[in-house]
């Protein structure tokens, strides 16, 4: 039996006090994304394209067209908002920076709210400072993970380490290799530990491990940390990518891609986890009167 007020596990509701949260929050983020260049886009519910978007194709809602072709409830931004700009927009704008404030769904009744941005031929470290000025203005300020892709992909290929074990983050079956630079590695947190581990490493990952010192160089975030054998689950990350955590739990991430020969970087921001830290009363740490 269904109660009339039931309502979907994993679906959202706000209303009073957390409406006005998540209202001022994407206000907040609206407003310096604007400042910053960014012009709103809304994509459609319903997408042809979401498998390019998730690894776990499993996670989609599928539905069928009048034509009886497949298609899927939105489930990621990224990829439809790079393909949208270039290849229906296309001349119609020559705008490299969108942002959205959307909600995206997952098998089987799962709505996330997220407030995300994308630029067109931009870099890591440009988009990582767009999010740290966002977790400015809220007043939070999270751990920021950096992380890189293609040292668990370069250390796949090259020497025959399962990719899965950094995907599932089997650090016993890591450090039981023969490969005792891997624990160097995987014990690497802050830059100085960086730049000890990098003489100890094979040179074929020296130029990824660089590309992580260089980005910690340009972020002027206080709580930064490094996590060199994290291997993300999205499917278009194919280098840098970051996340950033209060007490474990994801407050955003972000990372470079590739989509039909066009580089880009972007973040998202889960709206509902923002949502739920300002209406705990959890103490966060104020940016308030800091200078920074």
């Amino acid at each position: 039996m269904i109660f009339e007020h039931e309502i979907p596990a994993g679906s959202r509701l706000y209303f009073g006090e957390s409406a006005k949260a998540k209202r001022e929050v994407e206000r907040i983020a609206s407003e310096l994304l604007e400042a910053e260049g960014f012009a709103e886009i809304q994509t459609p519910l319903f997408s042809y394209h979401q498998h390019l978007g998730l690894r776990d194709t499993k996670a989609l809602v599928r539905l069928a067209d009048p034509q009886n072709r497949e298609l899927t409830l939105r489930a990621d931004s990224t990829i439809d908002v790079v393909r949208l700009v270039t290849k229906r927009l296309g001349r119609a704008t020559k705008r490299k920076k969108w942002f959205y404030i959307q909600p995206v769904y997952r098998y089987p009744t799962r709505e996330i709210n997220q407030i995300g941005a994308e630029w067109l031929g931009g870099s890591l470290s440009e988009v990582l400072a767009v999010t740290t000025r966002l977790f400015e203005a809220l007043e939070i300020e999270p751990i920021l993970q950096v992380s890189n892709i293609q040292i668990p992909v370069l250390i796949a290929t090259e020497f025959g380490v399962p990719l899965e074990w950094f995907a599932t983050m089997q650090l016993e079956r890591l450090l039981g290799t023969e490969y005792p630079w891997l624990g160097e590695l995987a014990r690497v947190q802050e830059p100085s530990q960086l730049a000890e581990v990098m003489e100890k490493v094979p040179e074929v990952l020296r130029p990824e491990l660089a590309k992580m010192g260089e980005v910690m160089e340009s972020c002027r975030w206080s709580r930064c940390v490094l996590a060199p054998l994290y291997y993300a689950k999205m499917r278009y990350y194919d280098g840098l990518f970051f996340q950033c955590f209060v007490d474990n739990t994801p407050l955003a991430s972000g990372g470079h891609f590739v989509n039909d020969d066009i580089c880009a970087a972007g973040f998202a921001l889960y709206t509902d986890a923002l949502v739920e830290l300002r209406m705990s009363g959890k103490e966060t740490k104020s940016l308030k009167g800091k200078g920074q």
